[in-house]
Protein backbone atom coordinates (compact mmCIF):
# COMPACT_ATOMS: atom_id res chain seq x y z
CA UNK A 1 0.00 0.00 0.00
CA UNK A 2 1.26 3.49 -0.82
CA UNK A 3 1.68 5.81 2.14
CA UNK A 4 2.43 9.50 1.78
CA UNK A 5 2.88 12.40 4.16
CA UNK A 6 2.20 16.10 4.10
CA UNK A 7 4.65 17.69 6.50
CA UNK A 8 4.16 21.45 7.00
CA UNK A 9 5.97 23.55 9.59
CA UNK A 10 3.73 25.37 12.11
CA UNK A 11 5.14 28.77 11.21
CA UNK A 12 1.91 30.50 10.24
CA UNK A 13 -1.26 29.99 8.18
CA UNK A 14 -1.27 27.42 5.39
CA UNK A 15 -0.65 29.08 2.03
CA UNK A 16 -1.77 28.04 -1.43
CA UNK A 17 1.50 26.27 -2.19
CA UNK A 18 1.08 24.14 0.93
CA UNK A 19 -2.53 23.37 0.04
CA UNK A 20 -1.46 22.23 -3.42
CA UNK A 21 1.17 19.95 -1.87
CA UNK A 22 -1.49 18.48 0.42
CA UNK A 23 -3.78 18.06 -2.60
CA UNK A 24 -1.13 16.16 -4.55
CA UNK A 25 -0.54 13.85 -1.59
CA UNK A 26 -4.29 13.28 -1.32
CA UNK A 27 -4.73 12.62 -5.04
CA UNK A 28 -1.85 10.17 -5.27
CA UNK A 29 -2.90 8.27 -2.15
CA UNK A 30 -6.52 7.98 -3.25
CA UNK A 31 -5.58 7.08 -6.85
CA UNK A 32 -3.62 4.05 -5.66
CA UNK A 33 -5.85 3.05 -2.75
CA UNK A 34 -3.33 4.26 -0.17
CA UNK A 35 -3.31 6.63 2.79
CA UNK A 36 -1.62 9.87 3.75
CA UNK A 37 -0.35 11.36 6.97
CA UNK A 38 -0.32 14.90 8.34
CA UNK A 39 3.05 15.26 10.10
CA UNK A 40 3.99 18.49 11.86
CA UNK A 41 7.65 19.47 11.44
CA UNK A 42 8.01 21.60 14.57
CA UNK A 43 11.71 21.17 15.24
CA UNK A 44 12.51 24.86 14.70
CA UNK A 45 11.05 26.26 17.90
CA UNK A 46 12.16 29.82 17.10
CA UNK A 47 9.82 30.00 14.09
CA UNK A 48 6.76 28.20 15.48
CA UNK A 49 3.56 30.30 15.64
CA UNK A 50 0.84 29.40 18.18
CA UNK A 51 -2.39 28.24 16.54
CA UNK A 52 -0.71 27.23 13.28
CA UNK A 53 -1.50 23.53 13.57
CA UNK A 54 -5.20 24.16 14.17
CA UNK A 55 -5.20 26.59 11.25
CA UNK A 56 -3.61 23.99 8.97
CA UNK A 57 -6.16 21.38 10.02
CA UNK A 58 -9.08 23.77 9.43
CA UNK A 59 -7.80 24.69 5.97
CA UNK A 60 -7.44 21.01 4.99
CA UNK A 61 -10.92 20.24 6.34
CA UNK A 62 -12.43 23.18 4.44
CA UNK A 63 -10.85 21.90 1.23
CA UNK A 64 -12.16 18.38 1.86
CA UNK A 65 -8.66 16.93 2.09
CA UNK A 66 -9.12 14.52 4.97
CA UNK A 67 -5.86 12.96 6.08
CA UNK A 68 -5.88 9.39 7.39
CA UNK A 69 -3.45 9.78 10.28
CA UNK A 70 -2.06 12.74 12.16
CA UNK A 71 -3.06 15.20 14.90
CA UNK A 72 -6.46 14.22 16.31
CA UNK A 73 -6.38 11.09 14.11
CA UNK A 74 -4.01 8.79 15.91
CA UNK A 75 -2.68 5.73 14.14
CA UNK A 76 0.23 3.29 14.02
CA UNK A 77 2.78 5.86 12.84
CA UNK A 78 2.67 8.39 15.71
CA UNK A 79 3.60 10.56 17.33
CA UNK A 80 2.90 13.03 14.51
CA UNK A 81 4.80 15.99 15.93
CA UNK A 82 8.55 15.86 15.32
CA UNK A 83 9.19 17.53 18.67
CA UNK A 84 7.83 14.35 20.26
CA UNK A 85 10.22 12.11 18.30
CA UNK A 86 13.58 13.54 19.45
CA UNK A 87 14.83 10.29 20.97
CA UNK A 88 14.59 8.67 17.54
CA UNK A 89 16.76 11.32 15.92
CA UNK A 90 19.44 11.02 18.60
CA UNK A 91 19.39 7.25 18.17
CA UNK A 92 20.01 7.48 14.41
CA UNK A 93 22.61 10.24 14.83
CA UNK A 94 24.53 8.00 17.23
CA UNK A 95 24.35 5.12 14.74
CA UNK A 96 26.03 7.31 12.13
CA UNK A 97 28.67 8.44 14.64
CA UNK A 98 29.41 4.86 15.68
CA UNK A 99 29.91 3.90 12.02
CA UNK A 100 32.26 6.83 11.44
CA UNK A 101 29.86 8.48 8.96
CA UNK A 102 29.08 11.43 11.24
CA UNK A 103 30.91 13.27 14.02
CA UNK A 104 30.40 15.78 16.81
CA UNK A 105 31.42 19.35 16.07
CA UNK A 106 32.14 21.67 19.04
CA UNK A 107 32.90 24.84 17.05
CA UNK A 108 31.19 28.02 18.26
CA UNK A 109 29.21 30.28 15.96
CA UNK A 110 32.09 32.78 15.92
CA UNK A 111 34.60 30.09 15.02
CA UNK A 112 32.42 28.84 12.20
CA UNK A 113 31.97 32.36 10.81
CA UNK A 114 35.75 32.92 10.86
CA UNK A 115 36.41 29.59 9.13
CA UNK A 116 33.82 30.28 6.44
CA UNK A 117 35.26 33.74 5.76
CA UNK A 118 38.83 32.41 5.58
CA UNK A 119 37.87 29.63 3.18
CA UNK A 120 35.98 32.05 0.93
CA UNK A 121 38.96 34.40 0.79
CA UNK A 122 41.19 31.51 -0.22
CA UNK A 123 38.89 30.71 -3.13
CA UNK A 124 37.57 27.49 -1.64
CA UNK A 125 33.97 26.38 -2.18
CA UNK A 126 34.01 24.65 1.21
CA UNK A 127 32.13 26.21 4.10
CA UNK A 128 33.85 24.30 6.91
CA UNK A 129 37.37 22.96 7.38
CA UNK A 130 36.31 19.72 9.13
CA UNK A 131 38.55 20.45 12.11
CA UNK A 132 36.34 18.56 14.55
CA UNK A 133 36.38 15.48 12.31
CA UNK A 134 39.94 14.93 13.44
CA UNK A 135 39.33 15.13 17.19
CA UNK A 136 40.38 11.98 19.05
CA UNK A 137 37.88 9.97 21.02
CA UNK A 138 39.54 11.23 24.22
CA UNK A 139 39.17 14.88 23.14
CA UNK A 140 35.52 14.35 22.28
CA UNK A 141 34.84 12.63 25.61
CA UNK A 142 36.60 15.42 27.53
CA UNK A 143 34.61 18.15 25.77
CA UNK A 144 31.33 16.33 26.37
CA UNK A 145 32.17 15.80 30.03
CA UNK A 146 32.90 19.53 30.31
CA UNK A 147 29.42 20.25 28.99
CA UNK A 148 30.55 21.86 25.75
CA UNK A 149 27.74 22.17 23.24
CA UNK A 150 28.03 20.35 19.95
CA UNK A 151 26.24 19.60 16.73
CA UNK A 152 26.38 16.37 14.76
CA UNK A 153 27.65 16.64 11.19
CA UNK A 154 27.66 14.08 8.42
CA UNK A 155 31.08 13.40 6.92
CA UNK A 156 30.40 14.20 3.27
CA UNK A 157 33.80 12.85 2.33
CA UNK A 158 32.32 9.36 2.57
CA UNK A 159 30.15 8.97 -0.51
CA UNK A 160 28.41 5.60 -0.52
CA UNK A 161 27.80 3.44 -3.55
CA UNK A 162 24.11 3.60 -4.48
CA UNK A 163 21.84 3.72 -7.54
CA UNK A 164 21.66 6.95 -9.59
CA UNK A 165 19.55 9.78 -8.17
CA UNK A 166 16.03 9.57 -9.58
CA UNK A 167 12.98 11.78 -9.15
CA UNK A 168 9.47 10.96 -10.37
CA UNK A 169 8.92 14.48 -11.73
CA UNK A 170 12.41 15.32 -13.05
CA UNK A 171 13.63 11.87 -13.96
CA UNK A 172 17.31 11.08 -13.41
CA UNK A 173 19.21 14.07 -12.03
CA UNK A 174 22.87 14.76 -11.47
CA UNK A 175 24.06 14.61 -7.89
CA UNK A 176 24.62 18.00 -6.30
CA UNK A 177 26.88 17.31 -3.32
CA UNK A 178 29.09 20.30 -4.05
CA UNK A 179 26.14 22.70 -3.96
CA UNK A 180 25.53 21.88 -0.28
CA UNK A 181 27.31 23.17 2.78
CA UNK A 182 30.38 21.21 3.80
CA UNK A 183 29.47 18.39 6.18
CA UNK A 184 25.83 19.46 6.71
CA UNK A 185 24.52 19.51 10.27
CA UNK A 186 22.17 16.63 11.19
CA UNK A 187 21.58 17.34 14.87
CA UNK A 188 21.65 20.85 16.34
CA UNK A 189 23.14 21.84 19.69
CA UNK A 190 19.65 21.89 21.27
CA UNK A 191 19.39 18.22 20.21
CA UNK A 192 16.66 19.02 17.70
CA UNK A 193 17.32 17.54 14.26
CA UNK A 194 17.72 19.44 11.02
CA UNK A 195 15.39 18.64 8.15
CA UNK A 196 18.04 16.37 6.59
CA UNK A 197 18.03 13.89 9.47
CA UNK A 198 14.42 14.26 10.64
CA UNK A 199 12.87 13.69 7.23
CA UNK A 200 14.94 10.57 6.57
CA UNK A 201 14.28 9.08 10.00
CA UNK A 202 10.55 9.86 10.05
CA UNK A 203 9.89 8.75 6.48
CA UNK A 204 11.57 5.45 7.24
CA UNK A 205 10.01 4.89 10.66
CA UNK A 206 6.54 5.74 9.36
CA UNK A 207 6.88 3.50 6.31
CA UNK A 208 6.44 6.30 3.79
CA UNK A 209 6.55 4.97 0.24
CA UNK A 210 6.41 8.26 -1.70
CA UNK A 211 7.74 11.66 -0.67
CA UNK A 212 6.22 14.70 -2.38
CA UNK A 213 7.97 17.96 -1.51
CA UNK A 214 9.01 21.29 -3.00
CA UNK A 215 11.67 21.50 -5.68
CA UNK A 216 13.87 23.54 -3.32
CA UNK A 217 14.81 20.21 -1.73
CA UNK A 218 15.97 18.64 -4.99
CA UNK A 219 19.65 19.66 -4.45
CA UNK A 220 19.49 17.90 -1.06
CA UNK A 221 18.18 14.64 -2.50
CA UNK A 222 21.67 13.11 -3.01
CA UNK A 223 22.52 13.84 0.63
CA UNK A 224 19.29 12.24 1.81
CA UNK A 225 19.88 9.18 -0.36
CA UNK A 226 23.38 8.96 1.10
CA UNK A 227 21.87 8.91 4.59
CA UNK A 228 19.51 6.09 3.62
CA UNK A 229 22.48 4.14 2.31
CA UNK A 230 24.66 4.84 5.37
CA UNK A 231 21.85 3.58 7.61
CA UNK A 232 21.10 0.56 5.39
CA UNK A 233 17.54 1.78 4.81
CA UNK A 234 15.42 1.50 1.67
CA UNK A 235 14.49 5.02 0.51
CA UNK A 236 11.00 5.98 -0.62
CA UNK A 237 10.35 7.29 -4.11
CA UNK A 238 10.74 11.05 -4.41
CA UNK A 239 8.76 13.61 -6.39
CA UNK A 240 9.96 17.21 -6.20
CA UNK A 241 7.18 19.63 -7.09
CA UNK A 242 7.99 22.93 -8.85
CA UNK A 243 6.92 25.87 -6.73
CA UNK A 244 4.04 28.28 -7.26
CA UNK A 245 4.83 31.93 -7.98
CA UNK A 246 2.95 35.12 -7.23
CA UNK A 247 1.64 37.07 -10.25
CA UNK A 248 4.82 39.21 -10.10
CA UNK A 249 6.83 35.95 -10.36
CA UNK A 250 8.17 36.20 -6.81
CA UNK A 251 8.29 33.08 -4.67
CA UNK A 252 5.10 32.43 -2.75
CA UNK A 253 5.44 32.92 0.98
CA UNK A 254 2.93 32.66 3.82
CA UNK A 255 4.31 35.93 5.16
CA UNK A 256 3.62 38.05 2.09
CA UNK A 257 1.12 38.44 -0.72
CA UNK A 258 -2.43 37.24 -1.13
CA UNK A 259 -1.68 33.56 -0.64
CA UNK A 260 -3.09 32.41 2.69
CA UNK A 261 -5.80 29.76 2.38
CA UNK A 262 -7.78 31.32 5.21
CA UNK A 263 -8.24 34.47 3.12
CA UNK A 264 -9.86 32.45 0.34
CA UNK A 265 -12.04 30.69 2.89
CA UNK A 266 -13.29 33.99 4.30
CA UNK A 267 -13.94 35.44 0.84
CA UNK A 268 -16.31 32.67 -0.16
CA UNK A 269 -14.39 30.83 -2.86
CA UNK A 270 -15.56 27.31 -3.64
CA UNK A 271 -13.18 24.72 -2.12
CA UNK A 272 -13.38 22.48 -5.18
CA UNK A 273 -12.66 25.43 -7.47
CA UNK A 274 -9.56 26.29 -5.45
CA UNK A 275 -8.35 22.69 -5.72
CA UNK A 276 -9.14 22.64 -9.46
CA UNK A 277 -7.17 25.88 -9.91
CA UNK A 278 -4.18 24.67 -7.90
CA UNK A 279 -4.06 21.28 -9.59
CA UNK A 280 -3.99 22.78 -13.06
CA UNK A 281 -1.33 25.32 -12.09
CA UNK A 282 1.19 22.49 -12.00
CA UNK A 283 -0.32 20.05 -14.46
CA UNK A 284 2.09 19.72 -17.32
CA UNK A 285 2.65 17.44 -20.28
CA UNK A 286 3.28 13.73 -19.97
CA UNK A 287 6.85 12.67 -20.81
CA UNK A 288 8.50 9.39 -21.50
CA UNK A 289 10.83 7.98 -18.86
CA UNK A 290 14.45 9.12 -18.90
CA UNK A 291 17.58 7.03 -18.71
CA UNK A 292 20.12 7.31 -15.88
CA UNK A 293 22.87 9.89 -16.29
CA UNK A 294 26.16 8.04 -16.71
CA UNK A 295 28.44 10.65 -18.23
CA UNK A 296 30.58 10.89 -15.11
CA UNK A 297 29.81 14.55 -14.52
CA UNK A 298 27.94 14.13 -11.26
CA UNK A 299 30.49 16.23 -9.39
CA UNK A 300 30.12 19.27 -11.63
CA UNK A 301 28.31 21.76 -9.40
CA UNK A 302 27.28 23.84 -12.41
CA UNK A 303 25.14 20.92 -13.55
CA UNK A 304 23.75 20.14 -10.13
CA UNK A 305 20.19 18.85 -10.16
CA UNK A 306 19.67 19.71 -13.82
CA UNK A 307 17.07 17.29 -15.25
CA UNK A 308 17.44 15.50 -18.53
CA UNK A 309 14.99 16.40 -21.34
CA UNK A 310 12.41 13.62 -21.81
CA UNK A 311 10.26 13.32 -24.91
CA UNK A 312 6.72 14.69 -24.62
CA UNK A 313 3.95 12.12 -24.96
CA UNK A 314 0.80 14.11 -24.19
CA UNK A 315 -0.01 17.81 -23.91
CA UNK A 316 -1.10 19.44 -20.65
CA UNK A 317 -4.82 20.04 -20.08
CA UNK A 318 -6.25 23.51 -20.62
CA UNK A 319 -5.48 25.73 -17.63
CA UNK A 320 -9.19 26.40 -17.00
CA UNK A 321 -10.39 22.83 -17.55
CA UNK A 322 -13.14 22.05 -15.02
CA UNK A 323 -12.48 18.98 -12.89
CA UNK A 324 -14.25 17.34 -9.99
CA UNK A 325 -12.14 15.83 -7.23
CA UNK A 326 -12.92 12.34 -8.59
CA UNK A 327 -11.68 13.40 -12.02
CA UNK A 328 -8.51 14.80 -10.50
CA UNK A 329 -7.89 11.51 -8.70
CA UNK A 330 -8.47 9.52 -11.88
CA UNK A 331 -6.24 11.65 -14.11
CA UNK A 332 -3.48 12.61 -11.66
CA UNK A 333 0.01 11.62 -12.76
CA UNK A 334 3.14 12.78 -10.94
CA UNK A 335 5.28 12.24 -14.00
CA UNK A 336 3.08 14.71 -15.91
CA UNK A 337 3.73 17.63 -13.58
CA UNK A 338 5.40 20.62 -15.17
CA UNK A 339 9.17 21.05 -14.77
CA UNK A 340 8.91 24.79 -14.26
CA UNK A 341 7.41 27.05 -11.62
CA UNK A 342 3.82 28.10 -12.21
CA UNK A 343 2.28 31.54 -11.81
CA UNK A 344 -1.12 31.59 -10.16
CA UNK A 345 -3.55 33.58 -12.30
CA UNK A 346 -6.48 34.99 -10.33
CA UNK A 347 -8.61 35.47 -13.45
CA UNK A 348 -8.46 31.73 -14.05
CA UNK A 349 -9.73 31.13 -10.54
CA UNK A 350 -12.67 33.46 -11.23
CA UNK A 351 -13.58 31.50 -14.36
CA UNK A 352 -13.22 28.12 -12.64
CA UNK A 353 -15.11 29.25 -9.54
CA UNK A 354 -17.97 30.66 -11.59
CA UNK A 355 -18.46 27.41 -13.46
CA UNK A 356 -18.19 25.27 -10.34
CA UNK A 357 -20.93 27.45 -8.84
CA UNK A 358 -23.10 26.90 -11.89
CA UNK A 359 -22.62 23.15 -11.59
CA UNK A 360 -23.54 23.23 -7.92
CA UNK A 361 -26.75 25.26 -8.15
CA UNK A 362 -27.97 23.23 -11.12
CA UNK A 363 -29.36 20.69 -8.63
CA UNK A 364 -31.88 21.40 -5.83
CA UNK A 365 -29.48 19.94 -3.27
CA UNK A 366 -26.59 22.06 -4.49
CA UNK A 367 -28.70 25.22 -4.57
CA UNK A 368 -29.88 24.61 -1.02
CA UNK A 369 -26.30 23.99 0.15
CA UNK A 370 -25.04 27.23 -1.40
CA UNK A 371 -27.91 29.30 0.01
CA UNK A 372 -27.37 27.98 3.51
CA UNK A 373 -23.61 28.55 3.24
CA UNK A 374 -23.98 32.19 2.25
CA UNK A 375 -26.93 32.87 4.54
CA UNK A 376 -24.86 34.38 7.35
CA UNK A 377 -22.91 36.58 4.95
CA UNK A 378 -26.10 38.01 3.43
CA UNK A 379 -27.64 38.57 6.87
CA UNK A 380 -24.53 40.47 7.96
CA UNK A 381 -24.72 42.63 4.83
CA UNK A 382 -28.39 43.53 5.40
CA UNK A 383 -28.88 43.32 9.15
CA UNK A 384 -32.27 45.05 9.27
CA UNK A 385 -33.79 43.31 6.25
CA UNK A 386 -36.62 40.80 6.72
CA UNK A 387 -35.89 39.33 3.31
CA UNK A 388 -32.59 37.53 4.02
CA UNK A 389 -34.21 34.11 4.24
CA UNK A 390 -32.68 31.03 2.69
CA UNK A 391 -35.52 30.86 0.16
CA UNK A 392 -34.91 34.44 -0.93
CA UNK A 393 -31.21 33.75 -1.24
CA UNK A 394 -31.98 30.74 -3.42
CA UNK A 395 -34.10 33.02 -5.61
CA UNK A 396 -31.19 35.46 -5.78
CA UNK A 397 -28.74 32.75 -6.86
CA UNK A 398 -31.14 31.55 -9.56
CA UNK A 399 -31.82 35.11 -10.69
CA UNK A 400 -28.16 36.07 -10.99
CA UNK A 401 -27.20 32.82 -12.77
CA UNK A 402 -23.94 33.26 -14.64
CA UNK A 403 -23.35 36.74 -13.24
CA UNK A 404 -21.96 35.31 -10.00
CA UNK A 405 -18.22 34.69 -9.91
CA UNK A 406 -18.23 34.21 -6.15
CA UNK A 407 -21.21 33.28 -4.00
CA UNK A 408 -20.29 36.10 -1.60
CA UNK A 409 -20.95 38.58 -4.42
CA UNK A 410 -24.73 38.32 -3.99
CA UNK A 411 -24.97 41.51 -1.88
CA UNK A 412 -22.83 43.32 -4.46
CA UNK A 413 -24.81 42.27 -7.52
CA UNK A 414 -28.35 42.24 -6.11
CA UNK A 415 -28.74 44.36 -2.97
CA UNK A 416 -32.20 45.35 -4.25
CA UNK A 417 -33.49 41.87 -3.51
CA UNK A 418 -32.99 42.47 0.21
CA UNK A 419 -33.43 46.25 0.71
CA UNK A 420 -35.09 49.07 -1.20
CA UNK A 421 -32.75 50.67 -3.71
CA UNK A 422 -31.20 54.04 -2.99
CA UNK A 423 -32.46 56.11 -5.92
CA UNK A 424 -30.34 59.10 -4.89
CA UNK A 425 -27.02 57.55 -5.88
CA UNK A 426 -25.11 58.93 -8.83
CA UNK A 427 -25.60 55.67 -10.71
CA UNK A 428 -29.37 55.66 -10.14
CA UNK A 429 -29.79 59.30 -11.10
CA UNK A 430 -27.75 58.88 -14.27
CA UNK A 431 -30.27 56.28 -15.47
CA UNK A 432 -33.12 58.81 -15.71
CA UNK A 433 -31.28 62.09 -16.15
CA UNK A 434 -32.53 62.54 -19.72
CA UNK A 435 -36.08 61.44 -18.95
CA UNK A 436 -38.69 63.99 -17.84
CA UNK A 437 -40.77 63.39 -14.73
CA UNK A 438 -43.97 63.18 -16.79
CA UNK A 439 -42.50 60.58 -19.10
CA UNK A 440 -41.21 58.52 -16.16
CA UNK A 441 -44.61 58.56 -14.50
CA UNK A 442 -46.29 57.46 -17.73
CA UNK A 443 -43.93 54.50 -18.08
CA UNK A 444 -44.29 53.48 -14.42
CA UNK A 445 -48.10 53.76 -14.60
CA UNK A 446 -48.18 51.56 -17.68
CA UNK A 447 -46.28 48.84 -15.86
CA UNK A 448 -48.37 49.16 -12.68
CA UNK A 449 -51.55 48.90 -14.74
CA UNK A 450 -50.27 45.87 -16.61
CA UNK A 451 -49.64 44.05 -13.33
CA UNK A 452 -52.83 45.17 -11.58
CA UNK A 453 -55.17 44.65 -14.54
CA UNK A 454 -54.02 41.11 -15.23
CA UNK A 455 -53.65 40.20 -11.58
CA UNK A 456 -50.43 39.08 -9.94
CA UNK A 457 -51.09 35.36 -10.32
CA UNK A 458 -51.77 35.80 -14.02
CA UNK A 459 -48.62 37.88 -14.32
CA UNK A 460 -46.60 35.21 -12.52
CA UNK A 461 -48.00 32.43 -14.67
CA UNK A 462 -47.59 34.24 -18.00
CA UNK A 463 -44.57 33.48 -20.16
CA UNK A 464 -41.70 35.92 -20.34
CA UNK A 465 -42.36 36.42 -24.03
CA UNK A 466 -46.04 37.31 -23.59
CA UNK A 467 -45.29 39.87 -20.85
CA UNK A 468 -42.56 41.49 -22.94
CA UNK A 469 -44.91 41.59 -25.90
CA UNK A 470 -47.48 43.45 -23.79
CA UNK A 471 -44.82 45.84 -22.54
CA UNK A 472 -43.62 46.59 -26.04
CA UNK A 473 -47.19 47.22 -27.14
CA UNK A 474 -47.67 49.81 -24.38
CA UNK A 475 -44.24 51.32 -25.08
CA UNK A 476 -45.15 51.86 -28.72
CA UNK A 477 -48.34 53.67 -27.60
CA UNK A 478 -46.18 56.05 -25.56
CA UNK A 479 -43.75 56.41 -28.45
CA UNK A 480 -40.78 55.86 -26.12
CA UNK A 481 -37.46 54.34 -27.13
CA UNK A 482 -36.92 50.81 -25.76
CA UNK A 483 -33.73 51.78 -23.91
CA UNK A 484 -35.48 54.65 -22.12
CA UNK A 485 -38.53 52.54 -21.27
CA UNK A 486 -36.52 49.69 -19.72
CA UNK A 487 -34.08 52.05 -17.99
CA UNK A 488 -36.95 53.77 -16.15
CA UNK A 489 -38.30 50.43 -14.92
CA UNK A 490 -34.83 49.15 -13.94
CA UNK A 491 -34.14 52.41 -12.10
CA UNK A 492 -37.34 52.11 -10.06
CA UNK A 493 -36.86 48.45 -9.17
CA UNK A 494 -33.09 48.23 -8.62
CA UNK A 495 -31.36 51.61 -8.92
CA UNK A 496 -28.62 49.80 -10.87
CA UNK A 497 -27.75 49.98 -14.56
CA UNK A 498 -26.87 46.33 -14.96
CA UNK A 499 -28.60 43.19 -13.84
CA UNK A 500 -30.96 40.38 -14.76
CA UNK A 501 -34.07 40.88 -16.91
CA UNK A 502 -36.83 43.12 -15.59
CA UNK A 503 -39.48 40.40 -15.58
CA UNK A 504 -37.20 38.06 -13.60
CA UNK A 505 -36.49 40.82 -11.08
CA UNK A 506 -40.20 41.54 -10.64
CA UNK A 507 -40.99 37.89 -10.01
CA UNK A 508 -38.16 37.68 -7.45
CA UNK A 509 -39.37 40.82 -5.63
CA UNK A 510 -43.01 39.77 -5.51
CA UNK A 511 -46.20 41.78 -5.95
CA UNK A 512 -46.11 44.08 -2.92
CA UNK A 513 -42.49 45.17 -3.20
CA UNK A 514 -42.74 45.67 -6.96
CA UNK A 515 -45.80 47.94 -6.76
CA UNK A 516 -44.37 49.83 -3.77
CA UNK A 517 -41.12 50.57 -5.63
CA UNK A 518 -42.88 51.66 -8.81
CA UNK A 519 -45.07 54.05 -6.82
CA UNK A 520 -42.09 55.36 -4.83
CA UNK A 521 -40.23 56.13 -8.06
CA UNK A 522 -43.24 58.14 -9.30
CA UNK A 523 -42.83 60.49 -6.33
CA UNK A 524 -39.25 61.40 -7.21
CA UNK A 525 -38.56 64.97 -8.19
CA UNK A 526 -37.33 65.64 -11.70
CA UNK A 527 -33.63 64.87 -12.15
CA UNK A 528 -31.83 67.68 -13.95
CA UNK A 529 -29.27 66.78 -16.58
CA UNK A 530 -25.79 67.74 -15.43
CA UNK A 531 -23.80 70.36 -17.26
CA UNK A 532 -21.33 67.74 -18.31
Amino acid sequence: MVLLRFAPSPTGPLHLGGLRMALYNYLYARKFGGKWILRIEDTDTTRSVPGSVEGIRKALSWAGLDYDYGPEKEGPHGPYFQSERRDLYRLYANKLIDKGQAYRCFCSADELADVKTRLARSGSNNTYDKRCLHLSDEEVARKMKAGEKFVVRINDGIIPTRPPTHDIVYGYVRDAHLSLATDPVLLKSDLFPTYHLASVVDDHEMGITHVLRGEEWLPSLPLHLDLYTHLNLTPPQFAHIPILLNPDRTKMSKRSGDVQVVDYMHRGWEPQAILNWLALAGWGAKHEATAPITDGSETDSSLSSRPSSPHRLEDAPDSTHLMTIDEMISDFDLSALTHRSSVLDGTKLEYINKHHLMRTWSTPEGLDKLANRVHGHVKDAFKSSPYTTVDNIKNAITLLEGRLTNIYDIPLHAPYLFVDPDLATAEAQSMIRKVSADQRIQILDVFITLIQTNGWFTFQAASHESIMESLHHEREKLDVHLKVFMSVLRHALTGMKDGPGIIDIVRALGHERTIARLNAAKDLKDVKESAS
